[in-house]
């Protein structure tokens, strides 16, 4: 016991003189250090809190139907009941919203926390709480602006998420568990990450701070209290954070919100090529150097690459100054600019760089795009994950919207799912999906990636 006594001595006499004397209170604790007080997160979060809601909704998705009406014989007996419709079962759910404008009421969160709601409630930190109304949403990168009548609401101040660095401090805000106001800390992990199969359009900030179900929509911030990303997904075996948390960067959510805002919708431009990365092989094979860009394979006829004079072979090196590294950066940038919007490209042609000015046009819409391939599809739009037939791409088909109570609706598509195989069969492309299902009059087992998880559909 005097042995311990000592060591506690001569630790806490070198402590003092390293660090100097120390202030502290009643407890014992240290409220000061060398004379200066000692670093605190408290008033930055107490200006940052108030704009970070919790959402809560209620809404109803189609039941499963009973297993006996796939046998051809039970069939008779549940088509020919009146209650023979989908059932519906109510849902629920909690998340997570960041206040961008206080005059207008505006919130942003993901699309998936208010995707099929009939209700959302907001709750303020104060305490008041607000029925909201859906101003519009992205499915594909899953981001939603809502609106609440609020007065004396606070926003949050915006920051640069193009100026985040690997290393850089940063804070969750959010509703995690139903647990309001909570925040967690931690560091940017990565920057950057795609190719996760979250969501059509990924550019990920990834996070050690701890971010759980309900963070989801609320605010990643650095130390001044500026938003920096809005948090959208966790990778986790068991449900809980493991320290992978992603979050959308907030210049990305705040150029898609404009468009919210004003069209109810993001209306996206597009270039008009076919696309991938530029691997060693394929630059050697071109002759070209460098190793970064995306290869164009295919330039769409009447698209404004066409207009603009782009080849096959040309390697897209830089849009608007910003590097591409490979097809996955080239479709994230094109796909968060508004149609009409004039870009500046550069690009390689047998190692020469070139620079273009082009203005990007319209997607065409494809309304009626689901019952043209199939009846069965009746209701959903549908369009090729990478936006290219060739099976060297990422295999899926990404519903890109669904009508609510359409065929499709009702067989459980719902916008953002992937569709990966079709009667156990992989499809890259539209044309995959027409040859399997020409002709068929048989069910359609469909394996379908919906956020992290994955689940089959059986379609009569």
């Amino acid at each position: 016991m005097m042995k311990t006594l000592i060591y506690r001595t001569i630790i806490c006499a070198t402590l003092m003189l390293l660090l100097g004397p120390m202030q502290s209170n009643g407890a014992g604790l240290p409220l000061a250090l060398d004379g200066q007080t000692l670093p605190s997160l408290a008033p930055m979060l107490e200006d940052v809190l108030p704009t970070v809601v919790n959402i809560s909704t209620e809404g109803r998705v189609s039941a499963s139907g009973s297993p006996f009406q796939s046998d051809p014989f039970f069939k008779h007996f549940f088509d020919s009941r009146p209650d023979s419709q989908p059932r519906q079962r109510p849902t629920q759910g909690q998340g997570s919203g960041v206040i961008i404008d206080s005059e207008s009421g505006y919130v942003v969160t993901n699309h998936h926390v208010i995707e099929n709601a009939d209700q959302i409630r907001v709750r303020l930190d104060d305490g008041r709480s607000f029925e909201a109304k859906v101003v519009g949403a992205d499915p594909e990168a899953d981001v939603a602006v809502i609106q609440i009548p609020a007065q004396g609401l606070r926003a949050i101040n915006i920051g640069d998420s193009d100026s985040l660095r690997v290393g850089d401090f940063v804070v969750a805000i959010g509703n995690p568990f139903g647990l309001s106001q909570t925040a967690t800390s931690g560091i940017v992990s990565a920057l950057g990450r795609n190719r996760l199969g979250i969501e059509g359009y990924e550019d990920f900030i990834q996070t050690d701070a701890s971010i759980n179900m309900g963070n989801s929509g609320g605010a990643l911030v650095n130390l001044r209290g500026e938003l920096i990303g809005v948090n959208a997904a966790i990778i986790s075996g068991g449900g809980g954070s493991v320290g992978i948390g992603f979050a959308i960067p907030v210049n990305m959510v705040m150029s898609l919100i404009k468009q919210i805002i004003e069209f109810g919708e993001v209306r996206r431009g597009m270039l008009g090529v076919h696309i991938q990365d530029l691997t060693p092989e394929l630059a050697q094979a071109f002759g070209i150097e460098s190793g970064d860009g995306a290869l164009i394979m295919q330039v769409i006829p009447g698209s404004a690459a066409e207009a603009a004079g782009l080849k096959e072979g040309d390697v897209i090196t830089k849009v608007n100054g910003r590097v591409i590294k490979g097809m996955t950066e080239l479709r994230n940038i094109i796909g968060m600019l508004p149609a009409d919007e004039e870009i500046e490209v550069t690009y390689l042609r047998e190692d020469e760089s070139l620079t273009k000015k082009i203005r990007i046009r319209a997607r065409v819409a494809k309304s009626g795009q689901g019952v043209q391939i199939s009846k069965r599809f009746e209701g959903a739009r549908l369009e090729d994950v990478d936006g290219s037939s060739s099976q060297h791409g990422q295999p899926g088909i990404r519903v890109v919207e669904v009508t609510q109570e359409s065929a499709a609706w009702q067989a459980g598509l719902r916008s953002g799912d992937i569709i990966l195989t079709v009667d156990k069969q992989k499809v890259f492309s539209l044309k995959d999906l027409v040859q399997i299902v020409n002709g068929r009059t048989s069910e359609l087992l469909l394996l379908i990636q919906r956020g992290e998880s994955a689940l089959y559909l059986w379609i009569p």
